[in-house]
């Protein structure tokens, strides 16, 4: 069987000091899941990797029965092969070459939320900040960054998002993410 590139995106780790998973740890328990070309990037849980397994959901659901085995407790883990990233990457409707990657950051959806879920949300009241709803994606223009957007704060509520996994990476990460998954030579 033929092997695929994945990413592997681990949401709320090694953020104040709760949930520490050292990369190279992380490296390892991928490794002892029978994956390999294992790499990390930065420590905010993105590590790519290769498998012959070709079910996403199943890499994620495996890779969140080893972290909690060996780090005991639960890490949301969302898996998403290169041609997934380089959609999302595609399929971008800010213009990204044009952004600072601090500006523009995806959230990565473990299901296709409802719109109706974001229809009490005023967008006009949070403008200049954006967000567009993709396939399985947020796309959030925040042009003052993440940490000060009131728009994120609303999107990211309990109510907005509820049952559904999601993490974030800004936009120097997802380009980064494509590149390393990229299966052509």
């Amino acid at each position: 069987m033929t092997s695929k590139k994945y990413a592997a995106l681990l949401r709320g780790i090694n953020v104040g000091g709760s949930k520490k998973v050292p990369m190279a740890d992380l490296r390892q328990v991928l490794e002892g899941l029978g994956h390999g070309d294992v790499q990390t990037y930065l420590q905010s849980g993105n590590a790519v990797f290769s498998s012959t397994q070709q079910d996403p959901v199943a890499l994620a659901r495996a890779l969140e029965g080893a972290i909690e085995s060996r780090f005991g407790f639960p890490v949301a883990c969302l898996v998403a092969d290169g041609a997934r990233l380089r959609a999302v990457a595609d399929d971008c409707p800010f213009p990204a070459a044009e952004l600072e990657g601090r500006q523009l950051h995806v959230t990565f959806l473990s299901e296709q939320p409802d719109p109706s879920r974001f229809s009490a949300i005023d967008a006009p009241s949070y403008l200049p900040e954006e967000f567009r709803i993709g396939d399985r994606v947020l796309y959030l223009y925040a042009p003052n960054g993440l940490g000060r957007s009131k728009l994120a704060e609303a999107l990211y509520r309990p109510a907005v998002l509820k049952g559904i996994d999601a993490t974030t990476r800004n936009w120097n990460t997802v380009a980064k993410l494509v590149a390393l998954t990229n299966d052509t030579p």
